[in-house]
């Protein structure tokens, strides 16, 4: 169901047109995403979630300030924030491809920001979160451009990029492997914690830099999203429509890449947020096109509820984030790949 309105203005006429459904389940998740943060604020037994409402609204004491700004805050920022990056970066993957598997995960892009987030811990050695993220991030952007250059015969097909993205992902773990057996055991040792991917430790140092490149990227990816409409219809259609399509793939791919590549710095290679979010997405909306903001909330609450979830669950010692997303994660997967093979007997 869409709504459309045209706004008249005396020098021109501005059309909008609003998806209802896509607007309203928006609405509902991010509800659903700020209550999870407070439920997160409120884990433990140190506070209560009232308490966490009432020292948001200037009502705490001293004690309650401290716990919810110091030490709970910048991990729901984080998550939320992260998770919102990883649903953006697979919704324009997913769209360029035209594949339920090209997600950063799969072709190759988050292999290359943890490549070189490792390569800056065991060789540069060095764990400070700018170069950290420095490193992630021109690696994750030169995996992505290896794979698109790979790719490109007279244009980029989907199911190709998937295959060479699977393929340049095996090389990169391979490399973090062996970088990994070169190092020593404990430099090796907190490459592997990073590699799982966590939130634990969480400060506002490492919220900032997210929050700042999502000021920029998301209004990029949604302004760039248009034309995703247009050129899941084919190449030859988009560009009889007036598309630069080549032009237009590469700048979308470099805002999925930069992304992902921002969330991977920051909290490590956390998997299936970006592969399952935009699918998710689409099944709750039924709205054409890739869903920049249905698969940016939807993140958003995955990633959120499944980091309350690991800090709950009755294990020894804190669950990494990581962890759980990798074991739901691959049930979804292989549900997703029996689904398809279902459609395709059908």
């Amino acid at each position: 169901m869409s709504a459309h309105r045209t706004l008249s203005t005396p020098s021109r006429r501005i059309s909008l047109r609003v998806h209802l459904r896509s607007a309203a389940v928006v609405a509902v998740l991010l509800a659903a995403a700020l209550a999870v943060g407070l439920a997160a604020m409120g884990t433990g037994s140190a506070i209560s979630v009232g308490d966490v409402v009432g020292t948001l609204l200037g009502q705490g004491d001293a004690t309650s300030e401290m716990v919810v700004y110091e030490l709970r805050a910048p991990r729901v920022l984080l998550a939320l924030l992260v998770g919102a990056a990883l649903g953006v970066g697979g919704a324009v993957v997913q769209s360029l491809t035209r594949n339920p598997l090209g997600s950063p995960d799969v072709i190759g892009v988050n292999a290359g920001a943890a490549a070189g987030a490792v390569l800056m811990i065991l060789v540069v050695g060095t764990t400070d979160a700018p170069t950290l993220a420095a490193g992630a991030l021109a690696c994750g952007l030169a995996a992505a451009l290896g794979v698109y250059a790979l790719s490109f015969r007279r244009g980029v097909q989907g199911t190709r990029l998937v295959l060479v993205g699977i393929g340049v992902t095996a090389m990169l773990h391979s490399l973090i492997a062996y970088l990994l057996t070169r190092a020593d055991l404990y430099e090796s040792q907190g490459a592997k914690v990073w590699l799982i991917g966590s939130l634990a430790g969480t400060g506002w140092e490492r919220v900032w830099p997210v929050a700042a490149a999502m000021l920029v990227l998301l209004p990029a990816a949604v302004a760039l999203s248009r034309s995703l409409g247009p050129m899941e219809m084919g190449d030859d259609t988009a560009a009889a429509l007036g598309l630069r399509v080549e032009r237009r793939r590469l700048a979308l791919l470099v805002v999925a890449v930069l992304l992902s590549g921002v969330a991977v710095s920051a909290a490590g290679p956390i998997t299936f947020v970006a592969l399952a979010a935009p699918q998710l997405a689409r099944r709750l909306t039924r709205a054409p096109g890739a869903g920049v903001a249905a698969g940016a909330v939807t993140g958003a609450l995955l990633l959120g509820a499944a980091d309350l979830l690991a800090q709950r669950l009755p294990t020894p010692g804190q669950l990494p984030v990581g962890v759980l997303t990798g074991g739901l994660g691959g049930l979804y997967l292989a549900w997703l790949l029996h689904r398809e093979w279902r459609s395709g007997r059908s």
